[in-house]
C-alpha cells in the first residue's frame, strides 16, 4: 500500500466515496465525495501528542473491538496516509470550552477542524472494481452462544489475537480471565453452506485460515490441545493438502461433524460442545477452554449502489456476475468495467492477486491504442419515426440510449456502449431502430426463404448466437440426430425477436416456431432475455384469444454446452409439428391476414 501512495501515477483516495458514476468505456465521469479528515495531511508527521491526550475512547473497528482507540487515531499500523484522522461523530468538538485538547497538544498545528467534505469529479476510460468482502456475523447463530459466551471469538476476532500488532502483542488469551487457553475448539462453516441461516455458498477461505491458524497456535503453544469440527476440508489450491497433512502432524485432531449446542460451564468458562461424530455415528461432548467461530464472507452492504450505478448484474450469491466464467472471467457485461478480488466472489489472496492483475491487464488493452473498436452490429434510431417515447431506453441493458421526452428530441444511441442485443428494436413501438446487419428486413427475408416451399414439413428456430445457435452447433459435431428439417435464423439475443416476426412466420405457413436463448440470469445482454420471455408471453396471450393454439410457439433456454438438450427440444418441437394438420394452418393464415388487413385498412 505505501508503494500505490508513493507511485506518481496512481493517487490515493481515502475516506472518500463515489457518489455518482456516469458516461460509457473510455468516458465515464465520476463524482466522489471525499470526507474531511480534519488533519492536513502533508503536515502531520503522526507523532502521536494529540492521540495521548484525547479524552474520548471507543472501540477500535480494526481490531475487532477487542481493543481501543481515540477520536483522533491512525486506522491501522502502516496505513496510507500516514496522517491521523478525527472521528468527527465521536469528537466531543473543538470548542475549547468543551475540548480542544488536541488543537493545543499539536505543535505543527496540523488539527483544523473548519476543513470541510469536498466533491472532487475525473473522467476515467475504464474501471475496476474492487469492492472487497465483509466477514459473516454470526450473531444470528445463537446456538453458538457468539453473544453469551465472552469465550466464543470469530476467526477474524482470533487472527487480531494471534498478530504481533494485535491487542494483546500476538498472546492467544481467553477473553474471560485473561490466560492463555489449554485448548482450542474451531467450528467450521459458519455462515456458510447453509440454506436456512447464513449463505448457501462455500465462502473458499475457511479451511485454509482455520489450517493456518492451528498450525501458527502450535507453534507459539505447543502443548495446547486443537480440535476442528468439519463438514468437510476443501484444501484444493496449490500445496494446500501438504499444510492440511502438517496441520494434522502436529496433533490437531479433526472431527467430522458440526456442534449443534455450545454450553458454558459457570464455574470455569469452559465450554461444552454436542456433536454428532458422523464418522461413527455417536454423539460426543467435548469440553474446551476457547471456541473459534471459523466465519464465511458475504459481499459488502454497499455493493447494490455500485451496481445501480454500473448496470452491473449480480448472481444469486449477490457477488458481481461476469461476462463469462471462462473466457471473460474478469470482465463485466458492460465494456470497460473488470472486477477483481471478492467483487466477483469469495477468494483468497493469491486469486485476488491473480484476478487483479488480470483486470489491470485487460483495462490497459482497452486503453493503450487510445480509440475504441466496436462492432457493426450497433443499434440506430431513424429520427423520422421516433416519437420520443423512451421505451427504448427502458429496456436496453446498457443504458446506451438516452431519450429526452421533455423536449421530444429522437433517441440517441451511444455507439461505444451498444453491445447489439436488438432488445431496443424489437421493443419499440414505432419500428424507428434499425439493427445493423440484423436489419427487419434481413430478417424477414430469411423467414420467406426458409418459409417458400413446405412450410408445413419446416421447423422454424430464433436461435441466440451465444447460447441456442451454439448449442444447435454443439448437437452437431457431436453427431446427436435431431429432426432435419429444423431450419435456424441467427440472431445476436433472443431480445431481438420481434413479435413481428413470429406472426410472419405463422402467416407464411410456419406450423411451430421456436423462440431460443440463454438461460435467466446467463443472458450474455444481462437481462435482455426477460423481455424476450414478456414479450412471447404477450404473444401466447394474443393466440389465446385469437383460437390459436400456444404450444405452437415455444420458447427455450439452451446454452452453448446443451447439445442434448437442443436435441431433446426439437425432437419435442417435431411431435407438435407433427400434430397441426392442414387445416389448422390455413385457419392460423387466414386469421392473422385478416387482423393485417383490417390493420391496413
Amino acid at each position: 500500500m505505501t508503494d500505490a501512495g508513493r507511485h506518481p501515477n496512481i493517487t490515493l483516495l481515502t475516506m472518500s466515496e463515489v457518489k455518482e458514476l456516469t458516461g460509457v468505456v473510455g468516458n465515464f465521469h465520476v463524482r466522489i465525495l471525499k470526507r474531511a479528515r480534519y488533519v492536513k495531511e502533508k503536515e502531520c508527521t503522526a507523532c502521536g501528542d494529540c492521540v495521548e491526550v484525547c479524552p474520548v475512547i471507543i472501540p477500535d473497528e480494526f481490531n475487532m473491538g477487542l481493543s481501543s482507540r481515540r477520536a483522533i487515531y491512525s486506522p491501522f499500523p502502516q496505513a496510507v496516509p500516514g496522517a491521523f484522522a478525527v472521528d468527527i461523530n465521536q469528537c466531543l468538538g473543538h470548542s475549547p470550552v468543551i475540548c480542544g485538547k488536541c488543537v493545543e497538544a499539536c505543535k505543527k498545528r496540523c488539527i483544523d477542524f473548519d476543513m470541510n467534505d469536498e466533491e472532487l469529479e475525473f473522467d476515467v476510460g475504464t474501471i475496476i472494481v474492487a469492492t472487497g468482502m465483509d466477514a459473516y456475523d454470526p450473531t444470528i447463530l445463537d446456538e453458538y452462544g457468539y453473544t453469551r459466551y465472552e469465550n466464543v471469538v470469530t476467526s477474524m476476532e482470533l487472527e487480531r489475537l494471534v498478530n504481533a500488532g494485535g491487542p494483546t502483542a500476538g498472546e492467544v488469551i481467553r477473553l474471560t480471565d485473561g490466560k492463555v487457553p489449554k485448548s482450542v475448539s474451531f467450528i467450521q462453516c459458519v455462515g456458510s453452506r447453509s440454506q436456512r441461516r447464513g449463505r448457501p455458498y462455500c465462502s473458499n477461505i475457511c479451511c485454509m485460515n482455520t489450517v493456518k491458524s492451528t498450525i501458527l497456535l502450535k507453534e507459539h503453544y505447543p502443548d495446547i490441545e486443537i480440535k476442528v469440527f468439519y463438514l468437510d476440508i476443501r484444501a484444493f489450491g496449490k500445496g494446500f493438502e501438504d499444510l492440511f497433512r502438517r496441520s494434522r502432524g502436529k496433533g490437531v485432531r479433526y472431527i467430522r461433524g458440526l456442534p449443534g449446542t455450545i454450553k458454558q460451564d459457570p464455574a470455569t468458562h469452559d465450554l461444552i460442545l454436542t456433536v454428532e461424530n458422523t464418522a461413527t455415528n455417536e454423539l460426543d461432548t467435548h469440553r474446551t477452554q476457547m471456541v473459534v467461530l471459523a466465519v464465511g464472507v458475504e459481499p459488502p452492504a454497499d455493493m447494490k449502489a455500485i451496481q445501480e450505478m454500473l448496470a452491473l448484474q449480480t448472481t444469486a450469491d449477490g457477488f458481481y456476475l461476469e461476462a463469462h466464467p471462462k473466457l471473460q472471467p474478469v470482465d463485466s457485461a458492460s465494456r470497460g468495467i473488470f472486477f477483481a478480488g471478492c467483487a466477483e466472489g469469495p477468494k483468497d489472496i493469491k486469486e485476488s492477486v491473480t484476478q487483479a492483475s488480470a483486470a489491470a491487464a485487460r483495462a490497459m488493452r482497452l486503453m493503450n491504442p487510445g480509440v475504441l473498436t466496436v462492432e457493426a452490429i450497433t443499434a440506430e434510431v431513424d429520427p423520422e419515426r421516433c416519437t420520443s417515447c423512451g421505451v427504448c431506453a427502458r429496456v436496453c441493458p446498457y443504458n446506451a440510449i438516452s431519450v429526452d421526452r421533455a423536449t421530444k428530441l429522437p433517441a440517441k444511441v451511444t455507439e461505444a456502449a451498444c453491445a447489439g442485443c436488438g432488445t431496443c428494436a424489437a421493443e419499440c413501438p414505432e419500428d424507428a431502430i434499425v439493427m445493423n446487419h440484423f436489419t427487419d428486413a434481413q430478417i424477414e427475408a430469411q423467414i420467406d426463404a426458409i418459409l417458400e416451399n413446405d412450410a408445413a414439413g419446416k421447423i422454424l428456430v430464433f436461435a441466440c448466437n451465444w447460447c441456442s445457435y451454439a448449442g444447435a452447433d454443439f448437437a452437431g459435431v457431436s453427431r446427436l440426430r435431431y429432426p432435419s428439417n429444423t431450419r435456424l435464423v441467427r440472431t445476436m439475443c433472443s431480445g431481438r425477436v420481434h413479435a413481428k416476426f413470429i406472426w410472419r412466420a405463422f402467416e407464411k405457413g410456419a406450423p411451430v416456431v421456436l423462440v431460443s436463448g440463454c438461460h435467466i440470469g446467463d443472458c450474455h445482454y444481462i437481462n435482455a432475455n426477460h423481455w424476450t420471455e414478456r414479450r412471447v408471453k404477450r404473444v401466447w396471450n394474443r393466440m389465446g384469444k385469437l383460437g390459436l393454439r400456444t404450444e405452437r410457439l415455444g420458447l427455450e433456454w439452451i446454452s452453448a454446452a446443451e447439445g442434448v438438450r437442443f436435441q431433446q427440444v426439437m425432437e419435442r418441437m417435431e411431435q407438435i409439428r407433427k400434430s397441426v394438420t392442414p387445416e389448422e394452418i390455413a385457419e392460423t393464415v387466414r386469421i392473422i391476414k385478416k387482423i393485417s388487413e383490417q390493420k391496413q385498412g
